[in-house]
């Protein structure tokens, strides 16, 4: 029994831990676009208007989405190859941890090894309430005005206070979901 417990504990930590840091990237895009053609970009203003988030968010992740197109070679550019738009949702997630250790149970007659015994333990139940955030990044071809490649990146967005971890969160979201850009080159991986 001891060693459940202290096998429980590490666990519920780990998954904890994992859970806030981590942000599920899904990518997709049009088989037919050249994405070597592409050098230039611009943001589609348009599009990050419609954002329904806060004006300092947008801000920093336009700036993340700079620094990761430059690191990629790509030039900001009056007349782009590709415009950047970017659309954001939030959920809110509640989750219910029960820790109800020790020996449970219910009389009757029956077979259910469960569910037997006497009804007496220990634990309680705790809840815990994040939101969970996913954000879009889209890159459109300027000539054709056509969707060429998405990015989502969907994990836990910390309510904090602490502006530079905000920032950090945020560069991570971004960097994360673009790299899986270009299409051509996650595939060779």
């Amino acid at each position: 029994m001891k060693n459940i417990k202290l096998l429980g504990l590490p666990m519920l930590l780990l998954v904890f831990i994992t859970s806030c840091s981590s942000v599920s990237v899904l990518s997709d895009y049009d088989q037919k676009a050249d994405f070597n053609g592409y050098k230039t970009y611009a943001f589609y203003k348009t599009g990050i208007d419609k954002a329904q988030i806060s004006d300092l968010d947008k801000k920093r992740i336009l700036r993340a989405i700079e620094t990761e197109m430059s690191s990629r070679g790509f030039v900001k550019s009056e007349k782009p190859d590709l415009l950047v738009s970017i659309f954001t949702k939030e959920q809110e997630r509640v989750d219910v941890y029960n820790n109800n250790y020790g020996w449970g149970g219910a009389w009757g007659w029956g077979y259910n090894p469960w569910a037997w015994g006497p009804g007496f333990g220990w634990g309680g139940t705790s809840v815990s309430a994040s939101t969970q955030g996913s954000l879009y990044i889209d890159l459109i071809d300027n000539n054709t005005n056509e969707l060429v490649w998405q990015g989502k990146g969907v994990g836990t967005l910390s309510n904090t206070k602490n502006i530079a971890k905000k920032e950090e969160r945020i560069r991570e979201f971004v960097s994360q979901i673009l790299e899986q850009y270009p299409p051509n080159a996650v595939a060779m991986k």
